[in-house]
């Protein structure tokens, strides 16, 4: 055998192991696991709001419009407070627009017998705002009205919208008449805690 042949042989194998060394690995599929930091802080989200809703069941909902509200006065000409201004700034954020409210937060003002019923009803809530259980129209709510800082004038301007509008057909009250339940009720320092209460109060919705 030639000495170039046997040159050769050698070093072909050198070359091959050159080739190999040049070609890259194949790919398989590595772990990735999610970091820790993640896993800590997803488990802390869902505590927090485990914990948020379990302490929250049966807990009165602090409802209500808390905005200042924007006061309707009487124009320059002497003429009424106009009902439907002080409704739009201080009760259709909750009650809506259509006096319907929202289902299990704010009850409807639409056919309920809160609003057509005894008037005084309505003043007293608007006066010294209602805390606690109540039933409007075959539902239940839980929930905190404030009271709302209106004159006499404004608030019978706006019962008597609520009781004229949608579907009620109610009769309108008078200042003299808010007046006479501020009166009545001026030693009530805080909300009236629940429908039973204000019933004894003043009486029954109808």
């Amino acid at each position: 055998m030639s000495e170039g042949n046997t040159g050769n042989q050698n070093e072909r194998p050198q070359q091959q192991k050159r080739a190999y060394v040049r070609e890259r690995r194949e790919p398989t599929e590595l772990t990735n696991p999610v970091p820790l930091a993640f896993l800590i802080f997803s488990a802390l989200i869902v505590i927090w709001g485990l914990s948020y809703f379990y302490t929250r069941i049966g807990a009165v909902t602090a409802a209500g419009d808390y905005r200042t509200p924007i006061v309707a006065e009487a124009d320059s000409s002497g003429g009424a407070v106009d009902g439907s201004t002080v409704y739009a700034n201080t009760c259709a954020a909750c009650h809506q627009q259509s006096g319907a409210g929202i289902p299990g937060a704010f009850p409807p003002l639409d056919e309920s017998e809160w609003v057509t019923g005894n008037p005084a009803l309505a003043v007293q809530v608007v006066l010294h705002g209602l805390n606690g259980e109540i039933e409007v129209a075959g539902e239940t709510f839980n929930g905190a009205m404030p009271a709302q800082n209106l004159s006499d004038e404004e608030i019978a301007a706006v019962v008597s919208y609520i009781r004229e509008s949608w579907s009620n057909d109610a009769d309108a009250i008078t200042a003299d008449f808010v007046a006479e339940q501020r009166a009545a009720t001026e030693d009530q320092s805080g909300p009236w805690n629940g429908a039973d209460e204000l019933h004894e109060a003043v009486g029954e919705a109808q």
